[in-house]
């Protein structure tokens, strides 16, 4: 086989001619991508409503003092702090300074770090492969639907993802000028980067210094002292909040949420290190047996005691029971419903049916039989089973590739790996590496890989978004493919089938996704329209043939993110748009739940009462966890002690502790119950020294949402 050889320096094109002083034609493609992107993450903006509101709540809190500010305060009390580091919070909470405490104000700091992290990417990417490389991997990470739906929330992964992207661009700088100051200017963008998600932050690093260490010029001796060196100060930067809190005495600040210790070196290491990892692997702040998850509000309806029935849930339709009537658990079954949609998945118990019903791929919850959540997992799984496997399935090497998590940023990942395959080809490999493919393929090659195996492997909490981690280097390599491809094809007609062969790949991997999620219609013709237009116009211009031809890929993973957008919001978990098989309820339990858009969640009644009758206390009432305060906070700015941090498992307070702040009228209302993080002995005391307030009831949902938990009364305690 004959080995191609690109230039070191991408070769000058129409893209690359100035049109405006300074800039070129393809920079102002590449802003008119932005402004598209942004208009698109603003598009129905007033469906997150509050946005997460576990998070929204600490910004409100953060607000109110520089103690809560600095030590990321989940309620404005200071009792307990939210499980991740401060930076992303920090940012939102001066945002929300500025333009008030909202859904809005705390999401916009993601969705212009991920408008001008395409800018970036562009600027990067074309610096090794051109122009047209730059203008594809930006527009591929524009339309990822994880892209859109993470950044239209405020987890703050879409910070980590602009941040990660200064980093590499830190680390270009120091591969092509070999300085020292380079190398530690990307080590400290990464350590802040772990100040905003952890160890998440890390996941590119292998990438980062691959870069560096076979493309920098300087002596190899050198170049490991250099690392050696920005390694201290990546460690001295990540851990520099913790070592501060954790030197703080525990009496002196917030108890530290979801720890195993009341340490931040624990929160790093337990929740936000092995339990990631694996399903089993500690840190005190698994998430709550409803299988919500740190930032999601809650499965509790709040609801006034003489409205029993309003939450009624409608069960499977008979279509579905039909196709499992003489199936076991697990097998696999279809049925047609009202709408004529065909759902293909596999057959379960749901909650409070009797019968086996064929529930849908991808959405069959972690759960037991007649929906009760077994024993001893919290995060909504069988024993020995994947936290969250509704939302990001089981660890394999398909995960990527098959329903639920394939409709987050796959749709482009079969010609991303084609292209990384052919990246390998695209020059001489020799050391240091010299070629800009190779450097190309190192950074986003080896940044795309890593994520790719990693999350493949996790069996701990994991979650959907997550995937927007691959999306920068997703985009990256689909460009470099694109553009050698295109560059190929000027020299030689086996790049043309090479082309077709890999769009091809992906369009069929494209059908089968869609499939997945029961999603067809005719604008699915657009791709082989285009596809089949690109072939005719090779004989006249192989320039619009080949943008017909790659544009073919590009209709289905654009028309998901538009979706995404328009077909309703998930607040709590942000993900892509679930597709056919979640429209319209007639397909009863398997519709997707009511998005509360901007509606809070709380008892009017209950609230009334509360803010009558505490004006001379501080607190407004002692909730179980997060899961049930926050939504107050953000309705009152009042402090609402979380007896259990985040979700219910963290001993923020003891029943001496609750007695102590009673005594001295600093609480009075306690909302107690329910089968969730209940302590015996709290129990036991809220029935001989406290009173109910009677009229005022909270059903607390059973497991995944639906009916059947218990009761959570308001105690007066004084």
């Amino acid at each position: 086989m004959t080995t191609v050889t690109l230039p070191s320096q991408p070769q000058p094109s129409i893209l690359g001619k100035k049109i405006l002083p300074g800039m070129s034609l393809g920079a102002i493609i590449v802003i008119v991508i932005m402004i598209a992107s942004f208009a698109l993450h603003m598009l129905n903006i007033e469906s997150i409503g509050d946005a997460n509101a576990y998070y929204t709540a600490a910004v409100k809190s953060m607000l109110q003092s520089w103690s809560n500010f600095f030590f990321v305060a989940a309620e404005p009390g200071g009792s307990v702090t939210v499980d991740k580091p401060p930076l992303g919070l920090w940012i939102q909470a001066i945002f929300a300074y500025f333009l008030g405490v909202s859904g809005f104000s705390v999401t916009l700091p993601n969705i212009l770090a991920g408008v001008f992290g395409i800018g970036l990417l562009y600027s990067m990417v074309k610096k090794y492969m051109g122009e047209l490389a730059g203008i594809t991997a930006a527009f591929v990470m524009a339309i990822t639907p994880v892209f859109i739906a993470t950044n239209r929330n405020n987890t703050m992964d879409g910070m980590l993802v602009f941040t990660l992207l200064l980093a590499a661009w830190a680390f270009i700088k120091a591969t092509e000028e070999s300085k020292l100051r380079w190398v530690l200017l990307g080590a400290f963008i990464v350590g802040l980067g772990f100040n905003i998600k952890m160890l998440q932050a890390f996941l590119p690093l292998p990438a980062f210094y691959a870069l560096y260490f076979f493309g920098s010029k300087e002596g190899w001796l050198k170049k490991i002292l250099n690392l050696g060196i920005a390694t201290i100060l990546l460690v001295a930067v990540s851990l520099s909040w913790a070592v501060v809190v954790d030197l703080v005495p525990a009496e002196n600040r917030p108890y530290i949420g979801s720890s195993d210790n009341n340490t931040v070196m624990g929160l790093i290491f337990g929740h936000n290190g092995v339990s990631r990892l694996e399903s089993n692997g500690g840190g005190g702040g698994t998430p709550p047996q409803s299988g919500t998850q740190p930032g999601q509000p809650s499965n509790t309806q709040t609801q006034p005691q003489q409205n029993p029935g309003q939450s009624q849930v409608q069960g499977p339709p008979p279509a579905a029971l039909e196709a499992c009537a003489s199936q076991t658990q697990g097998a696999a079954c279809s049925f047609t419903t009202q709408n004529g949609n065909t759902i293909n998945g596999q057959c379960i118990t749901p909650p409070n049916i009797s019968e086996l019903a064929c529930a849908p791929a991808g959405m069959i919850p972690g759960q037991a039989p007649n929906g009760q959540q077994p024993d001893g997992n919290p995060n909504g799984q069988q024993n020995g089973g994947t936290p969250f496997s509704n939302e990001t399935g089981s660890p394999g090497v398909l995960r990527f590739f098959t329903s639920p998590l394939s409709k987050q940023m796959s749709w482009l990942l079969p010609f991303a790996l084609i292209s990384i395959v052919l990246a390998l080809f695209g020059s001489r490999i020799q050391l240091p590496v010299e070629s800009g493919v190779h450097k190309a393929l190192i950074l986003w090659g080896g940044w795309l890989l890593t994520c790719v195996v990693f999350f493949s492997m996790v069996s701990g909490i994991f979650h959907a978004y997550y995937a927007i981690m691959l999306a920068p280097a997703l985009g990256a390599m689909v460009g470099v493919g694109f553009a050698q491809l295109y560059t190929w094809g000027k020299r030689s007609a086996w790049a043309l089938t090479g082309l077709l062969v890999a769009v091809a790949v992906t369009l069929g991997f494209q059908l089968f996704t869609a499939s997945q999620y029961n999603e067809f219609g005719w604008w699915m013709l657009g791709s082989g329209i285009l596809l089949g237009l690109g072939i005719m116009l090779l004989s006249m211009s192989r320039r619009a043939a080949y943008a017909l031809i790659f544009s073919a890929a590009l209709i289905i993973p654009t028309y998901w993110s538009v979706m995404t957008v328009t077909n309703g919001s998930n607040n709590n978990l942000p993900t892509a748009y679930e597709g056919g098989q979640n429209r319209g309820s007639q397909d009863g339990f398997l519709a997707s739940p009511p998005q509360n858009g901007g509606n809070r969640q709380v008892n009017a009644e209950m609230l009334a009462y509360l803010q009558a009758n505490t004006q001379d206390v501080e607190y407004l009432m002692a909730v179980p966890s997060s899961q049930q305060g926050a939504q107050y906070v953000i309705e009152t700015g009042r402090p609402v002690l979380y007896m259990g941090g985040f979700g219910g498992r963290d001993e923020v307070v003891t029943l001496d502790d609750l007695k102590e702040l009673v005594a001295n009228g600093e609480l009075r209302y306690i909302l107690y119950g329910g089968d969730r993080g209940n302590n015996q002995d709290i129990t036991n005391w809220l029935d001989l020294s406290c009173k109910v307030v009677d009229g005022i009831t909270i059903t607390q949902n059973g497991p995944q949402g639906q009916p059947g938990g218990q009761e959570m009364k308001l105690y007066e305690c004084r």
